[in-house]
């Protein structure tokens, strides 16, 4: 068997020493409810963790309680309740799964203090590899719909539809919709109502060190400038809009780098870039086929294959140095995918404000 090196994996919060076995193994249908890991459950993962996991003694042996999403359940105890079967004969330990679509924690009991922790370990490890795979369900977000904004960029749409409108792949479909101009700052897969509730706990951690950035002050933007994704102009995907603070300072981008960095450390999100690309987007040929869609590099991002691209360069010859206008940033995020409130923005599942 080819396995890869020993990484640090954050889950949860915990860090392990971890031995992942090539993707290829897996072979899972994510929709497949009969889906059973076909290879040894200690080719995935070592059996400790590289910090605490809280086991508690009892009269019987010892036990440990996992909150898990019901949506994972399927992973653990896989097609006809061999994996789980496989994980409690590797290690010594009883399982008890809660019935499907049910909330609750997962228990593991065992006579011995190591075989719990092993058990614990392998399962945190093995859900982990598939919520990677879950869809996103909810993004922080700067939003960019202020009333300004959403006026300059109709009058873009317009201007670009009336100029540009025989470009390959340019109609009015692919137009983001106004009231839901946003950056994304990171995407998360809150599988239940706990980790909701979790994510907003540590949106408000964060306020503090906001405050701090911006003096308790809402953050002066201006949107300016269109860019593209692509390393060819004429087979566009996604044309963004540019955006800074106004005094020219790094704030906003410092602002976004430490929220991921929040997130990934109590291990809610997952960190797919060095710093984060903070971009508007204006046009995306995701939306030909649905208007609600959401990009997104890594799990979840719909299907590349096809995305009907358009010729961008000469929108960028005419509008590159686009105004969209400038306004007064003032909080961000944990938006709902897929949802719209009364303003036309999405749901919020929570906020923080920066004054």
């Amino acid at each position: 068997m080819d396995v890869l090196r020993p990484t640090l994996i954050n889950i949860n919060g915990r860090i392990y020493r971890r031995n992942v076995v090539k993707e290829q193994l897996y072979q899972e249908e994510e929709e497949d409810e009969d889906f059973s890991y076909s290879g040894s459950v200690t080719a995935q993962c070592t059996d400790e963790p590289c910090d605490s996991i809280n086991v508690e003694q009892t009269e019987k042996g010892y036990r440990c309680a996992l909150d898990v999403p019901s949506v994972l359940y399927k992973y653990i105890i896989g097609k006809k309740g061999e994996t789980k079967k496989r994980l409690e004969s590797e290690t010594r330990t009883s399982i008890n799964i809660p019935k499907q679509g049910v909330e609750g924690q997962i228990v593991i009991t065992g006579q011995q203090k190591a075989s719990v922790t092993s058990a614990v370990t392998r399962i945190e490890v093995l859900v982990e590899s598939f919520r990677r795979k879950q869809p996103f369900t909810h993004f922080l977000s700067f939003p960019l719909n202020h009333p300004q904004i959403q006026e300059r960029f109709l009058k873009f749409k317009e201007e670009v539809l009336e100029q540009c409108s025989e470009d390959q792949g340019v109609d009015g479909s692919i137009f983001q919709n106004p009231a839901k101009l946003h950056l994304t700052v990171g995407t998360l897969a809150l599988l239940n109502d706990m980790e909701v509730t979790r994510a907003c706990d540590l949106l408000q951690q964060c306020q503090g060190f906001i405050q701090e950035i911006t003096g308790g002050k809402p953050l002066p933007l201006e949107v300016v400038g269109i860019e593209y994704m692509n390393d060819d102009p004429a087979m566009v995907d996604v044309l963004y809009a540019k955006v800074q603070v106004k005094d020219g300072s790094d704030k906003l981008q410092v602002i976004a780098d430490r929220l991921v960095e929040h997130f990934v450390t109590a291990g809610l999100m997952v960190r797919e870039w060095d710093r984060v690309k903070l971009h508007g987007t204006v046009m995306n040929t995701l939306f030909r086929k649905d208007p609600s869609a959401e990009d997104k590099g890594g799990s979840g991002r719909p299907n590349m294959n096809h995305r009907e691209a358009f010729d961008a360069r000469s929108i960028l010859k005419r509008f590159g140095t686009y105004h969209f206008g400038e306004f007064d940033l003032n909080a961000v995020h944990i938006s709902q995918r897929f949802s719209t409130d009364f303003s036309g923005y999405y749901t919020s599942s929570g906020l923080i404000t920066f004054s």
